[in-house]
């Protein structure tokens, strides 16, 4: 028999799923009618009569006024924002700062209005009620749950309280979910990640935990150290009752099989897209790799395909416009006050009906150094197809272009992987990964088959080898990320030298 929890969170889901199918079912209007939304709030503002908001009607009209912005050239208006002017980018001041750190802007300052915030909150839900949906099953709402965040500790910024997203969207937990949360607040609070793990798997170990949310290599790293400590073999060993694992921020698919091993039994899995931007996408469907493009929830999109988007002016798509299997770089309008904004990311359609993505890759995290424009979704889907062929337990990885090899000869992709268990073989194991990229990216076999490339060359570094690199630049936890395609040798050059 169900428990009341469970009885309330399948109503819920069910109204859930009826307004997705609402917009789903009609994902072109819904996106015009965001655009209109948006425009009439706006268009008040700052930028709105800087942009012309009151005359823009259309797609195309958005396009002549307002043009593709990233964070360094919305900057000017942010700034703004930041010290304390009101109706600049959307109507009054941000309710939140989500401070990240960007590698060419020192910390960046993305607004969170109280329009905007909701969607984060509700999109997050959304996405444990169409699991519910689509397994039937609901028994996770009754155990415990954890959600490896950064500190809901906020600073203040003129008068607005600035975190990481996951800390600021740790002050909406619903109050029916407060006492099945964990870690505590105490535990959540501390900054340094190690401390914090051990304070995780203190308050975690003996609790029932049915659910368990995070990005990957920071669970993984949880996850590592409550089987040390516990003397379990296992995760699903540890914790009988876990009936999901959600996860987003980076890929999934590289770290699938350590954590099908850590897990012991199957675990369900839902993936997520959200970013402090906005909320993107979700997985609807089980055992999927495709997640619903969220189209009714604050946000207005813009397809700049990939190829093109460092053209001087790259063609801007619609909804309406786009095509499956071709890679785009994703353009957002939000209700936050980001216009015209590039997030950085890149997402392929795999369907229309409804509108289904898969993360690529970054824009500007890719190998060109010789014009074989390798994206991340590439170097991923070969690494899979090497550990299928030869083996091995890869943890994280990295790709840089060796332009000038010290030891003379051609130039090669040099690949640095932290195996938790190297293959046996690690020329072989490197030869299956080269091929598979080849298979996958044309550029790039024409470059090794013409002999102006080598074949890619594998460095094996230690199992805490990336762990410790982002110690060392002050990024370890939280929301941070190693970047898998580098096309300059800012990180391979440390990695090189420390190992």
């Amino acid at each position: 028999m169900r428990s009341f929890k469970e009885f309330a969170a399948v109503q819920w889901a069910a109204i859930a799923d009826r307004q997705t199918r609402a917009w789903a079912s009609k994902p072109i209007e819904s996106q015009q009618r965001t655009l209109a939304q948006l425009m009439a709030k706006a268009s008040a503002t700052s930028f709105g009569q800087d942009h012309r908001f009151s005359e823009v009607r259309s797609h195309q009209d958005l396009v002549q006024a307002v043009p593709l912005r990233d964070y360094e050239a919305l900057r000017p208006y942010i700034d703004r924002v930041v010290a304390g002017e009101s109706d600049v980018l959307w109507p009054g001041r941000p309710a939140y700062f989500a401070k990240t750190s960007g590698t060419t802007s020192g910390a960046k300052y993305i607004p969170l209005t109280k329009e905007s915030v909701p969607y984060h909150i509700t999109s997050a839900r959304n996405a444990l009620f169409a699991h519910m949906r689509a397994t039937g099953s609901s028994k996770m709402v009754n155990g415990s749950m954890i959600f490896l965040q950064g500190s809901p500790v906020l600073e203040d910024k003129n008068g607005i309280p600035t975190g990481r997203l996951s800390g600021i969207t740790a002050h909406f937990v619903p109050a029916y979910l407060q006492k099945n949360r964990k870690p505590s607040w105490e535990a959540n609070c501390i900054e340094d990640w190690e401390e914090k793990i051990e304070a995780v798997v203190r308050e975690t170990l003996n609790a029932p935990m049915s659910l368990i949310s995070g990005i990957p290599p920071w669970v993984q790293m949880y996850f590592e150290r409550l089987l040390e400590v516990s003397g379990k073999s296992s995760v699903g060993e540890v914790f009988p009752d876990l009936e999901l694992f959600v996860t987003g921020g980076v890929a999934f698919e590289p770290y699938r099989a350590r954590f099908e091993e850590l897990f012991g039994r199957k675990v369900p899995i839902v993936q997520t897209y959200p970013a402090s931007e906005g909320f993107i996408a979700y997985q609807d469907q089980p055992d999927s790799l495709d997640l619903l493009l969220l189209l009714d929830n604050g946000i207005y999109y813009e397809f700049v395909p990939a190829d093109r988007y460092f053209d001087e002016n790259p063609p801007r798509l619609s909804l309406a416009e786009v095509q499956v299997g071709v890679n785009y770089a994703l353009i957002m309008h939000t209700n936050a006050g980001l216009w015209g904004y590039s997030i950085g990311d890149t997402v392929e359609f795999v369907g229309t009906s409804p509108y289904r993505i898969r993360v690529t890759g970054r824009i500007k995290h890719f190998i060109s150094a010789f014009g074989e424009h390798v994206i991340g979704s590439e170097v991923e889907h070969a690494l899979d197809q090497a550990v299928a062929a030869q083996g091995g337990k890869v943890r994280e990885f990295t790709v840089a272009p060796q332009v000038n090899p010290s030891e003379g000869g051609l130039p090669y992709h040099e690949w640095f992987i932290a195996f938790d268990q190297a293959p046996s073989d690690l020329q072989a194991f490197a030869l299956s990964l080269d091929l598979a990229l080849q298979k996958k990216n044309s550029y790039y076999h024409d470059l090794i088959s013409s002999g102006i490339l080598r074949p890619c060359v594998v460095r094996a570094l230690g199992s805490d080898s990336f762990i410790t690199y982002m110690r060392s630049v002050g990024k370890l936890g939280g929301q941070n990320k190693v970047p898998r395609l580098m096309n300059d040798r800012s990180i391979a050059d440390k990695l090189a030298t420390s190992n």
